[in-house]
Order: C-alpha cells, then structure tokens, then sequence
C-alpha cells in the first residue's frame, strides 16, 4: 500500500512506501493504544467486546482485563501509571501497577460526567481529558441519559483535584483526541462531528486560551473515517486519524500527506525501542508501521514504575522546561557532546548494568544529538566532542571517589578499545574538535577554554552523559567562568529517569537554561 505525499516534508516523516503490517485481528472494534517504555508491550481497549488487550513481538495478542468498563482512551503518568477513560462508568482511572485502582475524575459540578474518551499528561502532572458522550450510546458504552448537557474538555491539576473545565461549554459537538505540541504551549483537540482541529495556547498556570481552527474539512465522501485519535511528533507535526487512514499536517496547518490504512483507524501511539514504530488501532485490528519521525517526548517516555500510594505525584513529574523563545547567535555558540561513549551508554560497555542503556534509548539521546549537532553546523556552531580516556593501566587516575574507582576496576573507557569509541553516528565530523579528559567536568585539566576563546564562543549548549555527572559539572563550572549555558534536556541521559530529572528540575535551573532540541534548533534560526 502507497502512501500519498501531498508535500515533500511528508517523506522525511516516513517512506511513501512503508510496509503496514497486521500485528492482531479478528477485534470488534479497537481503541485507546499505548506503548509501555520498560516492558515494551502494546495495550490496547476493544470497547465493544468490553475487553483490554496487550501485544508484544514475543506473546502476541493477550487478553489482560475483563470487563473493562469499556474503556477507551489510556496513556502513563511520570510514575508508569496507567490512566484510563472508562466509558462505562463516566470515570477517569489511575490504575497502579499493584493493581489499586483511583478515580481522578467523575463528577463536573456535582453531575456526572458524559464519557471521558482521550486523554494526555502534561509535564507538570496536570492531566487534560475529552468528554463527548459516546459512551452513553449503545455498543460503544451504556446507553443511558447524560446529565451535563454539553460536551467539553477538562483538566485535572498536579497531585488531583476536581476537574476545570477549560474550554466554552459550547465550542464542542463532541471532542475527542488532544495532544500537546513538542514544547507543551499548545493543546489540539479535535472535533468528530465538526471534522476539524482547534488548537489552543496553554498558559503558565495550565488554562487555555485564544481558541483557533488549525485544519478543517477532514471528511470524504468517498471514504470512511473523522478526526479520532491524534498525536504530535517530535518536530510538531499533527497525526490524525481521518478519511483512508492518517492525515498529517504540519504545525502550521498544511496537509502534508495521508498514511494509508486497509481499515478505519480510530487512534495511534508510538512505540517501538526507539519509538519509530507507529501502532494503529483499526476497528477489527491493529497495526504497525515503521516510520522516520518520532513522537514528542510525553512523560511518561522516562518515568519509572511507581512502587508506593504517593510515588508518582511525589517524584519531579518529568523535566521542567524553561518556557519562552530563545534567540542564540550561532556565531557565538559551541555545542559540546559528552561521554557519548559506547562504555557509558551502550549495551555491552563497562556501564551497561548501570542502566545507562536503558536511559539512553528512552531519551533518545543519541537520535537527538545527531539532529541537534547537525542542525547546529549547517548554521556555523562549533562542535566539541569530549571523550573520557584513560590510557593503558590507568596511570594518572585518581582514586578519590566512587566513580573513579569503578573507572578503573572496570576497565572502561581505555583509549583505542571500543568502550572508548564515540557511539556510532556521533562520530566526529571534518571541522569538531576532539577534547579529552580524565574529570567529570568537561573543563577540568583539558584544552576546552583555549578552542572557545580562539573561536569566540561564549554560549554553550550543554549534551551528553551522564546528565547528574559530567553534564551537571560542566553546566555547574561554566556558569561559575561567565558562560551562558544552555542543557537540552533530551540530548542528555544518565542511570535512569529519577537521578536525570532530580538534575534537570532542581541543580540545572540555577545555572543553565533548560530547554530541549527542537526550540535550540529554532533558536539558531
């Protein structure tokens, strides 16, 4: 099956020609996938048949709850929890992975709420959910009266609440997939009865405003198929479902192609290893297409499972970025990517058992990197890599600290062996400089200043590993020498989301600004 390329962007997103294979069949109707980051199963709701199942490349298709309140929309929490919307019981659902089970959300203004359908999780925690009231109707929930009288979309606050409803009860026939831009300064939510997509600013303390149409018009009367299910990638782009399969629009609204799907899709998520596989759940199936682009990082793309009542509201929900334009002059930036060496974060090096691998992958780290440093030399940013040596024996080291000596009693990092080599495809290019090192801190006993001062570089932006180690370090020195320091947060990874976000949300706000990949790019220009 041929995908249809409106605009040549659309092929970067994904081959016009990728394969779309049937992972699962034989469903009455699928619903609501998500793909868990450390177990990497696909869940996935068939409402009619009141049933939640998994998928993954070694089991296949397993049942794994019934009844399931025929439930419709799920995402995680930072904490792995799974959330869920409950057509049966109007309820929006936290379920722990002890199997305790909470409601978030039941009730607007002492009455029920219609159906919650699609939901998502904002950096903070706050979660924003659809109510339309299909669950009300016969077979895809419990026909019943509604009490609210209209359709909206609501938002739970960090740590709970009652939901707040931040759109005009009357903007809506039935709202249905949300999802937030990269950046989270935008919220799209799409219309089913009204086939369109409104995109909204989010403002700092979680309300919504200045309410637009982004894309209209997303029927046929040729096909079956309505805005459904919807997701942004990593570059900003809209994923919807729609006429034939998948509509993808740029975020400044052009349809820049179709993905085509042998049945009516009515939801998507990636998921994958690296998340460059995207599931789709098509009425009596489910399907799998590889694709170039990723999903924007959600949070729940580096939380961790949750092992207490208070775990995940309790921990930093995911990375605090620092909100607002940047402007850098690419003449006066240097862009250093650190310890991106196979013994830090490649399975089959020294650090493998760390976790390190593990963090790696969920950040993309290495992905992210090489399209930042990429986009950065095409607009004239030096590019440093620092590499971490140790020489045969380990003469020189110091055994002064915990790292150090499992430095050596390792074996890692020993210059000309593999585990020293720059991970493959952050290879050092003709025109980067090469620094070495034997300290966290990128600075300390190296030739980093002298390049800087000889090309002129006052403002550095700040990658690698680990984000709590040499990261931090280098963030922490520069700002003490006068250097404007910049950390995009997933092009940095460490030992496992909880030690990265303690460093992202708290010590590197003092020094640096935090942001991520895609507004470095933009600030560059």
């Amino acid at each position: 099956m041929t995908h249809v390329t409106l605009r040549p962007e659309f092929e970067t997103l994904i081959d016009p020609y990728a394969p779309v294979g049937q992972v699962g069949t034989g469903f009455e109707f699928t619903e609501g996938p998500i793909w868990h980051p450390i177990h990497q199963y696909l869940l996935f709701s068939d409402m009619p048949a009141d049933v939640r199942r998994r998928w993954d490349a070694k089991r296949g298709v397993v049942e794994v709850k019934r009844p399931s309140n025929k439930c419709n929309g799920m995402t995680y929490d930072a904490g792995l929890n799974l959330i869920v919307c409950e057509h049966a019981t109007s309820s929006l659902i936290r379920e722990r992975p002890d199997g305790r089970r909470e409601v978030i959300a039941s009730h607007f203004e002492n009455q029920e709420l219609n159906s919650p359908n699609d939901v998502c999780v904002h950096s903070s925690g706050a979660i924003y959910f659809s109510d339309p009231w299909y669950g009300r109707m016969p077979v895809y929930g419990v026909e019943r009266p509604r009490q609210l009288g209209f359709q909206g979309v609501f938002r739970v606050p960090p740590g709970g609440g009652p939901p707040k409803l931040v759109v005009d009860r009357h903007m809506f026939d039935q709202p249905n997939g949300l999802c937030f831009a990269p950046d989270e300064r935008l919220l799209y939510v799409n219309d089913t009865t009204q086939a369109l997509i409104r995109v909204f600013d989010v403002e700092t303390d979680g309300a919504l405003a200045n309410a637009r149409v982004f894309a209209s018009g997303i029927h046929s009367e040729f096909e079956p198929g309505l805005p459904d299910g919807m997701k942004c990638d990593q570059r900003g782009n809209v994923w919807v479902t729609a006429p034939g399969g998948v509509w993808v629009y740029s975020p400044s609204g052009e349809l820049l192609g179709k993905v085509r799907v042998p049945e009516l899709v009515a939801n998507l998520t990636w998921g994958g290893p690296e998340f460059r596989t995207l599931y789709l759940t098509a009425t009596h199936s489910v399907y799998a297409i590889p694709v170039k682009a990723g999903p924007r990082h959600e949070p729940y793309m580096s939380g961790r499972i949750s092992t207490g009542p208070d775990i995940g509201a309790a921990q930093p929900a995911s990375p605090q970025l620092t909100s607002g334009d940047m402007q850098l002059d690419p003449r006066r930036c240097a862009m250093i990517i650190q310890d991106l060496q196979n013994d830090v974060i490649m399975e089959g090096g020294a650090f493998a058992d760390s976790g390190s691998p593990v963090h790696a992958r969920q950040q993309r780290v290495v992905d992210n990197v090489r399209r930042l440093a990429e986009a950065a030399r095409a607009r004239g940013v030096v590019i440093i890599h620092v590499w971490f040596i140790v020489e045969p024996g380990a003469p020189g080291v110091t055994l002064n600290a915990p790292l150090f000596e499992g430095l050596v009693d390792s074996g890692a990092m020993v210059r000309g062996s593999w585990g020293a080599a720059p991970v493959p495809g952050l290879e050092p290019r003709a025109g980067d400089f090469v620094v070495e090192k034997m300290r966290m801190s990128a600075w300390e006993g190296t030739r980093l200043e002298t390049i800087l001062k000889a090309t002129g570089r006052d403002m550095i932006i700040n990658t690698g590993a680990w984000t709590n180690m040499s990261v931090e370090h280098t963030a922490r020195t520069g700002a003490d020498k006068g250097y404007f320091m910049v950390v995009p947060e997933d092009c940095c990874s460490t030992m496992n989301a909880d030690w990265h976000n303690a460093s992202i949300n708290f010590a590197m706000q003092n020094v640096a600004v935090v942001t991520n990949a895609d507004a470095v790019i933009r600030g560059l220009g």
